[in-house]
């Protein structure tokens, strides 16, 4: 694709930062934050290998007061004129099931536009914040745990791991995150991957990202919050909900907000998922799912937060999980 010079700007300053942004992203959801600078950590090789000292760093660095403390900048915005990306490939119907037994969906609060969650359940422990260095800003996108064979697989979007050619640095996953609090602990980063079409050109239909991380006081992720489930090529058109952390306004990233109802295919510029939804920046990466249980808290995760076109304020947009959404999972489980 075309890249098109935009600006953004700190929300709150007059400062302006020019750059140029790849794919037909109007609001990339990531929450980049000008409230500290640092030195980054080691910069890692592709596929974002994290050497131990770096994890170490990381968490150190990310203090709950820096967690708070996160300014964001405004989201990208994105002309009509951009070309249409490649359209996601397709395989087979494939459904991995939570790490918990999910019960049959019951009634649903569809549709919200978004709201704070106040269900409970099992999201309230899979799904959390994402924090990260960027240009030596901080930043803070949304993440969520997933059933996998390494026990140690978080799903989110692919902007929220390597952006403008970078790597993202001491990043960190934050499950249950709520009010400056992290219940679960703070959990880094020992490998970030994305899909082949993200990391070569970061091409909009496929940012998708996820991350392995280290075990925590000798335990693995899933064996402290539970994973939720995974389906791949399973079509359109769906009833979801989509979680995530916005934090710019009317959000502050303190609160888990939901958005739910019938999806429909992107008849603009990607073959995305597009959804109803007011989420702002620090929601990117956040789950989708369908087949959710709102009395379990538990569903099969076939999307995540992506973008918002600048035209459309209230519609979020989510990758197609298909062949190579299931091929990034693969890797991720396999580390």
């Amino acid at each position: 694709m075309t890249g098109i010079p935009r600006s953004l700007r700190p929300s709150g300053s007059g400062t302006r930062v020019r750059r140029t942004v790849l794919g037909a992203l109007a609001g990339v959801a990531a929450l980049l934050a000008t409230g500290v600078t640092a030195t980054p950590a080691s910069a890692a090789p592709d596929p974002g290998a994290v050497a131990p000292s770096a994890r170490e760093r990381a968490l150190a660095f990310w203090t709950p007061q820096r967690m708070r403390e996160a300014t964001p900048l405004d989201v990208l915005s994105v002309d009509r004129s951009d070309v249409r990306v490649s359209a996601p490939r397709k395989g087979k119907a494939t459904v991995v099931a939570p790490s918990s037994p999910a019960a049959v969906p019951g009634p649903l609060a569809i549709p919200n536009g978004g709201g704070p969650w106040t269900g409970g359940g099992a999201v309230t422990k899979t799904a959390g914040r994402v924090f990260f260095t960027y240009q030596g800003r901080t930043a803070s996108c949304s993440g969520n745990a997933v059933t996998s064979a390494n026990k140690s697989t978080v799903i989110t979007a692919g902007h929220c791991v390597k952006l403008e050619g970078a790597w993202h640095t001491n990043w960190v996953f934050a499950p249950g995150y709520h009010d400056g609090q992290t219940p679960y602990g703070t959990w880094t980063a020992a490998k970030t991957l994305s899909t082949p079409q993200w990391t070569a050109s970061e091409d909009i239909n496929y940012d998708i990202g996820a991350a392995v991380v280290a075990p925590l006081d000798g335990k693995k992720l899933t064996d402290v919050v539970g994973g939720q489930g995974l389906a791949f090529n399973t079509g359109y058109n769906k009833a979801m909900y989509a979680f995530g952390f916005p934090a710019a306004a009317p959000y502050d990233g303190e609160k888990f907000i939901y958005c739910s109802g019938t999806t429909y295919r992107d008849f603009l510029l990607s073959s995305d998922h597009g959804l109803t939804c007011d989420m702002t920046g620090g929601s990117s990466g956040g789950p989708w799912f369908t087949r959710f249980d709102e009395a379990t808290g538990t569903g099969l995760q076939s999307s995540v937060n992506s973008f918002k076109y600048n035209f459309l304020p209230n519609a979020m947009y989510g990758p197609y999980f298909g062949t190579d959404a299931q091929n990034l999972y693969q890797s991720a489980q396999s580390s």
